[in-house]
């Protein structure tokens, strides 16, 4: 049986001391990028609802309501609103479609313990929820998720979206919050011109869709959606009140190409563990440790070492390497910092290169 090292070992020792792979967190580096989404919310017109998904730490979550701008946060499974709900979380939105009768009563508990909204895209969802509601006497806030070229949930914009925001108004127990808009499909586009025009015109479709709603004496509280290279672009949009962003807090190695004003906080520790030949050296690290969804990851310090592929288990091979020993600590930078934060326990939370906290990963593995 793995032994856990109690947390007090590990305050105060040196990060090249750590069992790896190891998830660290760069303190300087976080609270730089607190500090700067904050800042940049301060005087919009919209406000930040950060991404619990991300990291699913609610230490991280605290710190990020705590820098300011922020309204609530935002999560992606009833699992992880539970945990933020533990936690004192007092206002939660899911960002997903929640079906299944178990989890309408669990559904319910959240509401009764902090300020509940979730997404929907279909009649049975909010029958389902709307029934459970009003079973727990308790009330849920919904957000009709509008399709804006995505093309994974969320129902068509204009004249559908408005048919199905009238089935949540005349449905018991539940109240309409506004619309759920993500322009997920444009994240990633390394252009920042082309990513701005192309998100600006997406989401116009879920702004016209709330002026069609409220043009049929429907008020619309919220557009919610955005993401952390594209919160520039839409946050002073006229009807946009709500940015979802999620990564800023962390980065990652993909991220980081279209997002340079933050900075690279995560990284997993890990040890040379073969040098089978004098330019090649082999990682512990493999898939079942770092998200490799977006590409390949890098390694801190070292842009010209070669990773020619990121598929094995347990291992990340290396080619161009300097004349490392075997034993030698490296930080290795996922391309997806969010399945990377699912697969570990804890951060180890460092600064000067020593540890200066440990934070468990209370949602890692929250699937639910």
């Amino acid at each position: 049986m793995t032994q856990i090292r109690p947390v007090d070992d590990l305050i105060g020792l040196p990060i090249d001391e750590l069992d790896t792979p190891a998830l660290l967190l760069d303190r300087a580096a976080l609270n730089q990028n607190l500090t700067t989404m904050a800042d940049y919310f301060r005087d919009r017109s919209a406000n930040l609802r950060p991404h619990f998904k991300n990291h699913k730490c609610t230490q991280l979550a605290r710190l990020q309501l705590e820098a300011g701008s922020a309204v609530g946060m935002t999560c992606a499974k009833l699992g992880e609103a539970e945990i933020l709900a533990a936690a004192g979380i007092e206002n939660i939105l899911i960002a997903n479609q929640v079906v299944g009768h178990n989890k309408m009563e669990r559904l319910t508990q959240v509401a009764r313990r902090a300020r509940l909204s979730l997404a929907v895209d279909h009649v049975d969802q909010i029958q389902a929820i709307s029934e459970a509601a009003v079973r727990a006497n308790v009330q849920i806030g919904v957000l009709v998720e509008v399709d804006i070229g995505m093309g994974r949930c969320g129902v068509a914009f204009g004249e559908p979206a408005l048919q199905l925001t009238r089935t949540v108004v005349d449905s018991p127990g539940i109240v309409f919050d506004g619309l759920q808009a993500f322009e997920g499909h444009l994240i990633y586009i390394q252009d920042a011109n082309e990513r701005r025009e192309r998100t600006i015109a997406a989401m116009q479709r879920a702004i016209e869709t709330r002026q069609l709603i409220e043009a049929a004496g429907i008020s619309v509280n919220v557009i919610s959606g955005g993401s952390s290279s594209t919160y520039q672009f839409i946050s002073d949009l006229p009807g946009v009140n709500e940015i979802q962003a999620g990564t800023y807090a962390t980065m990652d190695c993909a991220y980081r190409k279209v997002s340079p004003e933050f900075q690279q906080a995560l990284s997993v520790l890990t040890r040379v563990i073969s040098r089978r030949s004098p330019d090649t050296a082999v990682l512990d690290v493999g898939v079942k440790g770092a998200g490799h969804e977006f590409g390949l990851p890098e390694i801190k310090g070292y842009p010209n070492v070669e990773i020619p592929f990121f598929k094995s288990e347990e291992h990340c091979v290396l080619n161009g390497t300097p004349d490392w020993r075997i034993g030698q600590t490296l930080e290795l930078i996922p391309s997806h910092a969010c399945t990377t934060c699912n697969l570990y326990r804890q951060f180890h939370v460092h600064e000067d290169g020593q540890v200066v906290d440990v934070w468990p990963i209370e949602a890692s593995g929250m699937l639910t």
